[in-house]
C-alpha cells in the first residue's frame, strides 16, 4: 500500500464533502442547460429558472462552510475545498448574471455568438459534472485528461467571444445601448466558461498533489 493510500485509510471518511462538490458540479450544468433554453423560452422565465438553481447552489455553499467549520480533518485540504467550492459556485452565479442581463436589457432573442457560447457552457459544465466525482474515486489520470479537454473548450469559446466582440464594434450601430447590452451578455458567458477552466486547473492541481 502506497503512503498516500495508507494515510487516506487512517483518516476518517468525510464523504459529505465530496457529496457537496458533486452536487455543485451538477448544479453548474443544470444552470447552463436552463440558460441555453433562452433559445425557445422568454428571458424572464429563463431568469427565474436559473435563479432557482443559483439559490440551490448558494445552499450547498452554506452547508460546505458549516461542515468545514465543524470538521478538523478533511479529505483534501480545506483551502482546496474552499477554492473549488467558490469556483464552481461562480459558474452558477455567472450563468445567473447572464440570464438577468437577458431580461434586464430586454434582449428578446440570443444572437448567434450568444447561442454558440451557451452551447459551449453546456458542454464544458457537463465535463465538470463528470470530472468532480473522480476526486472521491482518486482517479487522478482522468482528472488530468478532463482538464485538458476543458481547456480546449475554453480556447474555442474564447475565439467565439473575440470574434463576436470584434464584429460588434465593426458594425455601424445606430443604438449604442444595443451594443453595450449585447457585450455585457457576451462578457458574462465568457467569464462563466473561464471559471470552468479555473475549476479544471484546480482539479488538475489536486491530481498532482494527491496522485
Amino acid at each position: 500500500m502506497g503512503i498516500q493510500r495508507f494515510i487516506r485509510w487512517l483518516l476518517p471518511r468525510e464523504d459529505h464533502f465530496y457529496d457537496m462538490l458533486e452536487e455543485l458540479g451538477r448544479l453548474s450544468h443544470e444552470a447552463a442547460v436552463a440558460l441555453a433554453r433562452f433559445q425557445d423560452l422568454p428571458a424572464a422565465q429563463v431568469r427565474d429558472n436559473v435563479q432557482q438553481i443559483e439559490h440551490a447552489a448558494d445552499d450547498v455553499v452554506r452547508r460546505m462552510e458549516q461542515a468545514l467549520a465543524k470538521t478538523f480533518v478533511t479529505p483534501i485540504d480545506r483551502e482546496d475545498l474552499h477554492r473549488l467550492t467558490a469556483e464552481i459556485d461562480d459558474i452558477v452565479d455567472l450563468a445567473n448574471l447572464t440570464a438577468r442581463a437577458f431580461s434586464l436589457y430586454h434582449i428578446d432573442r440570443p444572437t448567434k455568438p450568444m447561442v454558440e457560447l451557451m452551447q459551449q457552457l453546456v458542454r464544458v459544465t457537463a465535463m465538470i459534472r463528470e470530472a468532480v466525482p473522480h476526486l472521491r474515486q482518486h482517479r487522478y489520470a482522468e482528472l488530468m485528461d478532463e482538464g485538458r479537454a476543458v481547456r480546449q473548450v475554453e480556447k474555442d469559446a474564447d475565439a467565439i467571444y473575440r470574434a463576436a466582440i470584434s464584429e460588434l464594434f465593426r458594425e455601424s450601430h445606430g443604438d449604442f445601448r444595443k451594443l453595450l447590452r449585447e457585450k455585457e451578455a457576451l462578457d458574462d458567458l465568457e467569464h462563466a466558461i473561464d471559471h470552468c477552466d479555473n475549476v479544471a486547473d484546480l482539479l488538475a492541481n489536486l491530481a498532482i498533489k494527491h496522485g
